[in-house]
């Protein structure tokens, strides 16, 4: 069994080095997962986007990534995303750690539970309508913790809290959409948070995801637009910060969980 999963956003397509493919199938499709060593133990990382990037944020399969985890037994995920700052105050280059979403995808799968699948997590099965919640955490505290914690270790900068608004994609936002995002009290915008998040509540495996800000959102940030080049440097320099961050972190999540999280499916499990 594999403890830790890792999905990787935009630019983050080779994590793990020497790592070995594994081409999982699941009810929902196949997944590749690669598994190989990162922050001193064995991870399964999935590159979101596929390794050259090929697949749309509306093209992305979540559920078969969020299952294979499963099926590998993997209890915490850390995912990580390419946002746009909605909230003035977080620059381009800034890491977010978020504490909340708001979903306004339109076309997306967002549930294992339609009633006739059956699911299986943690060898026992599960068939029918399920109801989970996102509260009183949307995202699990315990690897929230141990991410401020090796930030705190390494000297970067990470803004704790933020809410993310997940859009469809693929274009961009207008200038309109990001003010009501904004009134709605969204701090970032990207377009693969969702339904990645409340997938892994659903199979009680814990999740929490790093937003690195790439670009100010429509209609942010006055009148100084960044160029394409100058967003790929931005984010190129921060990925090392994030992959350094990310190994800091594995060495830090508790290997008992006592979150929430693990708790999501009991009702359904014990009747």
């Amino acid at each position: 069994m594999v403890r830790i999963g890792i999905i990787g956003g935009s630019g983050l397509y080779h994590l793990v080095e020497n790592s070995k493919l594994k081409k999982i199938d699941t009810p929902f499709g196949p997944a590749n997962v690669y598994l190989g060593m990162f922050g001193g133990e064995e991870i399964a990382f999935i590159p979101r986007h596929g390794e050259k990037h090929e697949i749309p944020p509306f093209k992305v399969n979540y559920k078969a990534n969020i299952y294979a985890l499963n099926m590998l037994g993997v209890e915490r995920i850390i995912a990580s995303n390419a946002v746009g700052a909605i909230n003035p105050e977080l620059m381009p280059g800034t890491i977010v750690l978020p504490h909340d979403f708001i979903d306004l995808t339109k076309c997306r799968d967002g549930t294992f539970y339609n009633g006739k699948t059956e699911i299986i997590v943690r060898g026992r099965r599960i068939k029918g309508v399920v109801h989970i919640s996102m509260t009183p955490y949307t995202y699990c505290p315990e690897i929230r913790s141990a991410l401020m914690s090796a930030a705190n270790q390494l000297g970067i900068h990470l803004v704790d809290k933020g809410v993310y608004v997940c859009t469809e994609g693929n274009r961009f936002e207008t200038p309109a959409e990001i003010r009501a995002m904004s009134i709605m009290g969204g701090d970032i915008v990207g377009m693969t948070g969702c339904p990645e998040a409340a997938l892994a509540r659903e199979l009680a495996i814990c999740y929490a995801s790093v937003s690195i800000v790439t670009n100010y959102a429509a209609g942010v940030g006055g009148e100084k637009k960044l160029t394409h080049q100058e967003v790929l440097d931005i984010f190129s320099r921060k990925l090392e910060d994030l992959s350094r961050l990310l190994a800091s972190s594995i060495t830090l999540i508790p290997r008992e969980r006592s979150c929430v999280c693990k708790d999501a499916l009991a009702e359904f499990i014990d009747h």
